[in-house]
């Protein structure tokens, strides 16, 4: 008894540890690819709650953040920006549309209008693009070094495959193990139920067949006891 409750408190360790890691799994790829569709769309960046996570492509904001970092960027109202704020916004690089997380180094402003000259951190020159505030993503609230390789590993085929499919794959195989082994123990409990159930039943009606039988001899030790005492007074009188 104490070696199946050691082996079942170790399944249920196995199995909350499988869960945790299968909710890994998912949150990781959910991060995946909200970060891939995030940036999918030319026109808008899609945020979860104002906030949108972003790979760094580049080290020009060393030392703030560098290559294969993990941003964060909220959206804000960008008449709240100052110098300063390091924010990222929609530009054009090498003839093609990217997003860009640089710092404010100054804003102009013209009537209700405003616009922004920004720079790396780590760049000698100023940004060559003048941003307006229709192309501001968001301001940078905070990063989670080197996680932005992880995402970048994801994205490719065989990261996707060994970090994403395999693990969920053998956590379902394990579950539909355990599941099945779950069933087999219930179908052995009851049928174990059953038997001590007929066992009983049996020893119920052998019980009462002892009692019939029982009395059933006294009864015909009492009826020759009866016929013994009329032969030996029948006896009596003849003589």
């Amino acid at each position: 008894m104490a070696a199946e409750n050691k082996q079942k408190k170790g399944s249920g360790v196995l199995t909350v540890i499988a869960s945790v890691i299968l909710w890994m799994i998912i949150l990781l790829a959910a991060l995946f690819t909200f970060t891939t569709l995030a940036t999918k769309d030319t026109s808008k960046v899609a945020n979860i709650a104002g906030y949108t996570p972003l790979t760094v492509e580049t080290d020009s904001m060393l030392p703030t953040f560098a290559s294969g970092d993990l941003i964060f960027i909220k959206k804000v109202d960008p008449s709240t920006l100052k110098e300063g704020d390091i924010i990222t916004f929609h530009t054009i690089i090498n003839n093609q549309y990217a997003l860009n997380t640089h710092r404010i180094e100054k804003i102009e402003s013209n009537g209700a209008a405003r616009s922004y000259v920004t720079k790396g951190d780590n760049n000698a020159m100023a940004d060559m693009h003048i941003i307006a505030d229709g192309d501001i993503v968001g301001k940078y609230t905070g990063k989670l070094g080197g996680f932005g390789k992880v995402i970048s590993f994801l994205s490719s085929s065989v990261g996707f495959l060994v970090v994403i499919v395999l693990p969920m794959l053998i956590f379902f195989i394990y579950q539909l193990y355990h599941l099945i082994m779950v069933s087999i123990s219930l179908k052995k409990a009851a049928a174990l139920e059953a038997a001590e159930e007929a066992a009983a039943a049996v020893g119920a009606v052998g019980k009462d067949e002892a009692d019939r039988l029982r009395a059933e001899l006294e009864e015909a030790k009492r009826k020759a006891a009866e016929a013994e005492a009329k032969l030996a007074e029948a006896e009596k009188k003849e003589s």
